[in-house]
């Protein structure tokens, strides 16, 4: 499940295993009436620079053991869709097993470390990206 929305610069991608009883709960912190994508909404990509036009979070959902080794903490930059994607891994022990107020602390300080390491593929690429501007547009946005 993917939504993205005209020019914001931030979508979200869920992956959830067939038959997961958190699919709802995810689903609204991600798209609902006070998720991640109503709050971040403002962020455009014009803002920004000219090289990203979607920074995409996947969120996998109790990933399998195999497909957890696999994922890499950073995408790769896509140059003709100017795009990244970067997983989130949301399991018992970082996300389900919280409470509501840790939940949005998890979601907030992942997003910003994620945001962090893209600032250092954003040089070694020379990309354009106000990465410091957007890391604290997003870390105003989401206390």
């Amino acid at each position: 499940m993917t939504a993205i929305a005209g020019n914001n610069l931030f979508g979200f991608y869920a992956s959830f295993q067939a038959g997961e009883s958190n699919q709802e709960l995810v689903k609204d912190y991600l798209w609902g009436n006070e998720g991640l994508k109503e709050k971040l909404k403002a962020l455009k990509w014009q803002t920004y620079g000219q090289d990203f036009h979607l920074i995409l979070f996947e969120i996998y959902v109790n990933p399998i053991p195999t497909y957890r080794e696999a994922l890499k903490e950073m995408g790769s930059y896509r140059r003709k869709e100017k795009s990244i994607g970067i997983p989130i891994i949301l399991d018992q022990n970082n996300f389900f097993g919280l409470n509501e107020r840790d939940r949005q602390k998890f979601f907030q300080s992942t997003i910003l470390k994620r945001l962090e390491l893209l600032k250092e593929k954003i040089k070694r690429n020379k990309l354009d990206l106000e990465i410091q501007k957007l890391i604290n547009d997003t870390e105003e946005i989401l206390g």
